[in-house]
């Protein structure tokens, strides 16, 4: 199976919320933040869909890994209608944003479109489709304050936000190549690296490797036995 890293594209976009949503039905990320007895998959998919349109017109680094050919006696049957340009994993990511100058026009153009269509999709889909807001806005407040105190470079980081690969291309190096496509280019900017991960091993194994380091841990708590924790790692 040959296997391509390429730009998102806009023609992408439907394949790649249906990968994300896919990869992290399982993550404590999703169980944590949704509730499972009012969850609406088109509401998900309407608001992933939204993030990545802005990611689009504010220039993010978001890379899909595309097969390209199927291998040798598979069957479309196995992977789907359009398995010769089937996206079997993604990686986005938040350009670095200077905290000296402030945020461009642009992007808050884009910030306030992207606040647009997320109301439209709520009055569509009549909610926010399972997102269990309480928890959405705790975890926004920590991230915020994880990052005052560890984002320490004025200019700024890359900022790994998702990073999806289907169960079946774990393990060949798809996650690798997804991750070094912005690392490597961070490398030659002098620039530095930033993720966090709501599971432990295997992941944190991985990032090492990778050259990321952890440097904290945040802990989202509501109630008596819910938690989410998030390692985080920086290179």
């Amino acid at each position: 199976m040959d296997i391509q890293i390429l730009p998102l594209s806009k023609a992408d976009i439907p394949q790649a919320v249906e990968c994300i949503q896919t990869v992290f039905a399982d993550d404590p990320f999703f169980q944590y933040m949704f509730d499972p007895s009012t969850y609406n998959i088109a509401r998900n998919a309407a608001s992933l869909a939204a993030h990545f349109l802005h990611g689009l017109n504010t220039n993010a680094p978001i890379y899909v890994a595309k097969c390209t050919s199927l291998p040798h006696n598979d069957t479309d049957t196995e992977y789907g209608s359009s398995s010769s340009n089937r996206i079997v994993g993604i990686c986005w990511w938040h350009p670095p944003i200077s905290t000296t100058s402030g945020t461009p026009f642009p992007i808050r153009a884009q910030d306030w479109l992207l606040s647009l269509r997320q109301l439209l999709a709520n009055i569509r889909h009549a909610g926010r489709g399972g997102l269990l807001l309480p928890r959405y806005l705790q975890w926004k407040t920590l991230q915020a304050e994880a990052h005052k105190k560890i984002w320490s470079d004025p200019r700024g980081y890359y900022f790994c936000n998702v990073i999806a690969v289907r169960a079946e291309m774990r393990g060949t190096g798809v996650g690798r190549r997804l991750v070094e496509a912005v690392t490597e280019r961070a490398d030659e900017e002098g620039m530095s690296c930033y993720l966090e991960s709501s599971k432990g091993m295997p992941n944190l194994g991985i990032y090492q490797r990778l050259g990321f380091a952890g440097v904290g841990e945040i802990e989202c708590v509501d109630g008596k036995d819910v938690c989410l924790y998030f390692w985080v790692v920086a290179d």
